[in-house]
C-alpha cells in the first residue's frame, strides 16, 4: 500500500517560481512517478515524470525548459520546481506512481494507479 501526499501549492504572480513536494509513504518508494495537473473544465494532463531506476526525467512540451522534477537521494520525497510560471499554469496538481517501473515514461493517466490528493497552484497577473 502506498500514499501519495502533495504539498506546496499556493495563489503566486506570474512569473514567479514555485516549488511542489510529493511524499511517498509506504513500505517501498520503488516508483516512476507522474506529475499531473487538472485546470477547471479541463481532463489531467501529464506534467512531467521520473523514472526510479534512471532518474531519468521527462516534460510536457507546455513546462519544458520551465519545470524541474528531481527527488532526495532515498526517492521519498521528490519535487517539481515550477519556474517562470504562467497563468495556464493554474491547476491542482497530482503526483502518481506508475502501474510498472520500467525504462520508459508512461505519459497517460491510465499508467498511473496510485495518486494523491492534489495541491492548488494558482497564478495570476
Amino acid at each position: 500500500q502506498v500514499r501519495l501526499v502533495e504539498s506546496g501549492g499556493r495563489s503566486v504572480k506570474a512569473g514567479d517560481s514555485l516549488r511542489l513536494s510529493c511524499t511517498v509513504h509506504g513500505r517501498t518508494v520503488i516508483y516512476d512517478i507522474g506529475w499531473f495537473r487538472q485546470a477547471p473544465g479541463k481532463a489531467r494532463e501529464f506534467v512531467g515524470g521520473i523514472l526510479y531506476f534512471s532518474g531519468r526525467t521527462d516534460y510536457a512540451d507546455s513546462v519544458k525548459g520551465r519545470f524541474t522534477i528531481s527527488r532526495d537521494s532515498a526517492a521519498k520525497n521528490l519535487y517539481l520546481q515550477m519556474n517562470s510560471l504562467k497563468i495556464e499554469d493554474t491547476a491542482v496538481y497530482y503526483c502518481a506512481t506508475a502501474r510498472t517501473v520500467g525504462a520508459r515514461m508512461s505519459t497517460t493517466e491510465g499508467a498511473y494507479n496510485n495518486w494523491g490528493q492534489g495541491t492548488q497552484v494558482t497564478v495570476s497577473a
